[in-house]
């Protein structure tokens, strides 16, 4: 307890500071409160925990730092080897230029451990000609150009180092007695492919050659002066995401891509086709749309490894789960067909039809009708001549002289729109010449059997829309592919396109709409010429479309002249019918449609052959 007395003077100053340290004693001896302790604490654990992490960012900064100087130091400590090897020895053991370095080689520096990947090319220098070219350089390896790529398979966050040098012969160039090896790598639309891995190798030479190397922007791979040999060298092509394509030899008989031969003085150029691969969404299930399980099938492709004999580079066996799917997700662009394999099943129709396209980078939907098996059975699939897609309605007749003849119908199969010069106003699709409506800025009038943009004075407008009446069909119904023609539209290489997209809407009332695109949004269109139509669609009975053109010059208009959609209806495969038990022998076949020319025509019918199917083709 402090006693102060304060003599108040004419100093007022002087009572005020002694008063200040009386009140700061009493603080002194009164101590901190349970806040000011918390508060203080967590100030201090958050400063030591912000110094503890720049600490540590700095170290990781500094080590990181001295990692990429040590892999510099590598990378000039094997450079120096390169400068003092002769022209002759600057190459890898077993590549092209063959040389005295090794391809791959593990270096240590500060601890940690790196491997150095070392590629020599022979370059040709278009100074005096190139290989293949105008003027043709015979001998086209005018120097070389070494890579190094450095990485540290110990450090952590480390990115690779490239590094990269030209050497020149200190001599004039002698006459080649070696070829040129020209790998161009193309996609399924022609378009070039960079960046793909190419894998050369030949052991008919010792050491035995091996490269592997990445194509350029323009898809292409050059290798320069290497030995002739006749068919030996072996090449694969892939890139990740990507089907894969591959030359091949003995034991494949009468390979369709054969390896490589290298010629002197030649040029030998070999073209490799790889394309995203797609994803196949394969479902069995019952004309009820019951998921049948555990069914068997076997995909075959069409194209080819040898020829002849025959060998398929697609053929594999696979089976539906206990849902009745099974998604493929490696799948290479191409046309297949499928087989149904299970002891109990066999398949009463599929959709799409076989063979059906696989685009590359899609994702499809494939639905195998199965019903129990009654062999033998005869499948008949009706299709249009003209389109090749499937006809509804066909009356099928089988009669095999022991049984009554059989009488199917094929399911509904695609509704198609080629001509809008009826006009507008038509909400149900009674007149299939006429639309609900349209924008204004379209010309469906003026040439029958086509839709432009409207030329207004000699200019078309940059877009416009056509909306159509409303498909019936007939009952709820899973949509499978949208498809316009023609597929390729009016283009200025200055200005820009011109385009044709799509959207869909599908309702079990006619009241309202909602256009979505091929992801089952309203932010999307079908742009291509066969697209999946979105899931969402499915279980509905009407359709309406919308066409939306555009274009980026008032000279250019897109022009749509064929609009199809193809679906089925409770599972029924559409333009397919199945029949089951018949008799060994020789049946009669007969099929009629309204608006075409009937089919007669014979089917043999044999229990070796349980399951076959029968394609007619109806024309108008």
């Amino acid at each position: 307890m402090f006693t102060f007395i304060a003599r108040y003077t004419a100093d007022e100053h002087s009572y005020c500071i002694m008063k200040s340290f009386l009140s700061f004693n009493q603080r002194q001896d009164q101590g901190l409160s349970l806040i000011e302790t918390v508060i203080g604490a967590a100030l201090f654990a958050f400063i030591s925990m912000m110094l503890a992490t720049t600490y540590q960012r700095v170290f990781v900064v500094a080590r990181a730092a001295q990692e990429r100087v040590d892999a510099i130091a590598l990378a000039n400590a094997q450079f120096e080897i390169v400068r003092n090897l002769s022209y002759a020895n600057v190459g890898t053991v077993g590549g092209i230029p063959n040389g005295v370095l090794p391809q791959v080689r593990t270096l240590m520096s500060g601890g940690k451990t790196f491997v150095a990947t070392t590629t020599v090319r022979n370059i040709d220098l278009p100074f005096d000609g190139t290989a293949g070219g105008v003027p043709d350089d015979l001998s086209p390896a005018d120097n070389k150009l070494v890579e190094m790529e450095v990485t540290c398979t110990s450090c952590k966050n480390f990115r690779p180092l490239i590094f990269t040098t030209s050497v020149g012969p200190r001599d004039l160039e002698n006459v080649s007695t070696n070829g040129s090896l020209f790998v161009r790598v193309l996609d399924a639309s022609g378009a070039p492919v960079p960046g793909a891995t190419v894998k050369v190798v030949n052991n008919s030479f010792v050491p035995a050659i091996s490269i592997i190397d990445v194509t350029n922007a323009s898809g292409m791979l050059q290798i320069i002066d290497a030995p002739p040999d006749v068919k030996s060298y072996e090449i694969t092509v892939s890139k990740s995401g990507y089907s894969s394509e591959q030359t091949y030899g003995p034991p494949v008989i009468n390979p369709v891509k054969p390896h490589a031969t290298v010629i002197a003085q030649t040029v030998t150029q070999l073209t490799f086709a790889i394309d995203r691969i797609a994803t196949l969404n394969i479902s069995s299930v019952s004309p009820s749309c019951v998921p049948i399980t555990n069914a068997q099938f076997e995909l075959t492709g069409s194209k080819q490894v040898s020829s002849p004999p025959g060998k398929p580079k697609h053929d594999k066996f696979f089976s539906t789960d206990a849902s009745g799917l099974n998604v493929l997700n490696d799948i290479e662009w191409d046309s297949y067909v499928l087989t149904a394999t299970s002891a109990a099943y066999e398949m009463a129709g599929v959709t799409p039809l076989f063979p059906f396209a696989v685009v590359a980078g899609s994702v499809q939907d494939i639905q195998l009708v199965m019903v129990p098996k009654d062999t033998p059975s005869v499948v008949v699939t009706v299709i249009d001549s003209g389109t090749g897609l499937p006809i509804t309605g066909a009356t099928v007749t089988i009669d095999d002289g022991v049984h009554p003849a059989m009488v199917e119908t094929t399911g509904r199969g695609y509704i198609r729109q080629t001509d809008w010069s009826g006009g507008g106003a038509q909400e149900a699709d009674v007149d299939q010449t006429q639309y609900w409506a349209h924008d204004g800025n379209v010309d469906p009038l003026t040439t029958p059997g086509e839709v432009r943009l409207k030329d207004i004075l000699g200019s078309y407008p940059l877009n416009g829309y056509l909306e159509s009446s409303t498909f019936d069909t007939g009952a709820p119904a899973n949509f499978f592919q949208f498809t316009f023609q023609p597929t390729v539209q009016p283009t200025d290489p200055i200005v820009g396109d011109s385009k044709a997209e799509f959207q869909i809407a599908t309702g079990n009332a006619t009241s309202s709409w909602t256009y979505l695109g091929p992801d089952g949004t309203p932010d999307t269109f079908y742009t291509s010429t066969t697209t999946d139509i979105a899931a969402a669609n499915d279980g509905k009975r009407y359709l309406r479309y919308k066409m939306f053109l555009g274009t980026a010059s008032t000279t250019l208009t897109p022009s749509i002249s064929d609009i199809q959609f193809t679906f089925t209806s409770s599972c029924v495969p559409p333009g397919q019918v199945i029949f089951h038990g018949l008799a060994n022998g020789v049946a009669a076949l007969s099929v009629a449609a309204l608006g075409y020319t009937a089919d007669s025509s014979t089917v043999v019918v044999d229990s070796a052959t349980p399951w076959q199917e029968v394609v007619v083709t109806l024309s108008p």
